[in-house]
């Protein structure tokens, strides 16, 4: 993976980690880091939700009703950890992180077409890129995502500052992140969660997304919440759409 997107401004201004305990860490080997996620099992022939968590969260906070109110619809939950997050050694490099992807899902052991990926906020890059490696997988959750990846890492880093010409940081978005050609891409069922009032990440990325998706599809824009409060404000319809699209898989 190119120095670009590892490039420690990029973690700097872009990911904000923190350290937790996550309570029985599953441990992922991935050479240069060891991730602490963590792995709520109820039914080994049940289907596994992977939820990536946003750039300023950790699996500490995802542990309890979370996993609960999932695991009562009856599937099986995977918490992917990030390198320097929570107890994960390493730095958050994005390029590293991309390729972090591959270990998390295969450390499961579990028939790719059970698993369904769950991406919210800047976990939507993680989960569209495990879409992308195994696009065999049942499903594909979106919450509060990032179409834009170039547009929304310009917010805080310039291609100079990075030692790059524009040409080579747009080249590097190209083949890594162009969530346009993985949306397409991915057969599977797809399902876009967004607020209309997102101050962080505009609903248009949400739209974006839902327009590229190449497969069945479904589109749900709240009309309350901002982009950190989109579950708590709207628990009972979100979790309503959630179990009858993870059922429908």
């Amino acid at each position: 993976m190119s120095a670009i997107l590892n490039h420690p401004l990029i973690s700097e201004r872009y990911f904000f980690p923190r350290r937790g305990q996550p309570s029985r860490p599953f441990w992922v080997d991935c050479g240069d880091a060891r991730l602490a996620c963590s792995y709520h099992e109820i039914d080994p022939a049940a289907k596994t939700l992977i939820h990536f968590h946003g750039n300023g969260e950790i699996v500490d906070d995802w542990q309890g009703d979370f996993v609960t109110i999932i695991q009562q619809m009856g599937f099986n939950v995977f918490l992917a950890e990030l390198r320097g997050y929570g107890q994960s050694t390493g730095d958050p490099q994005l390029g590293k992180m991309l390729s972090d992807v591959v270990p998390m899902v295969e450390a499961l052991q579990r028939p790719t077409h059970d698993l369904i990926f769950f991406g919210r906020s800047v976990g939507s890059i993680f989960a569209l890129e495990a879409a992308a490696r195994f696009p065999e997988a049942a499903g594909l959750i979106i919450e509060s995502g990032v179409a834009d990846v170039k547009e929304r890492l310009l917010l805080r880093v310039s291609p100079q500052e990075l030692g790059a010409s524009v040409a080579e940081f747009e080249s590097e978005i190209e083949e890594h992140l162009n969530h346009k050609k993985k949306m397409t891409a991915y057969p599977g069922a797809v399902l876009i969660l967004h607020t209309q009032n997102d101050g962080l990440v505009d609903v248009s990325h949400g739209q974006r997304l839902y327009d590229w998706a190449g497969g069945k599809k479904i589109l749900k824009i709240f009309p309350h919440g901002n982009h950190n409060d989109i579950m708590i404000v709207n628990a009972r319809e979100y979790f309503s759409f959630l179990q009858q699209f993870l059922t429908s898989l």
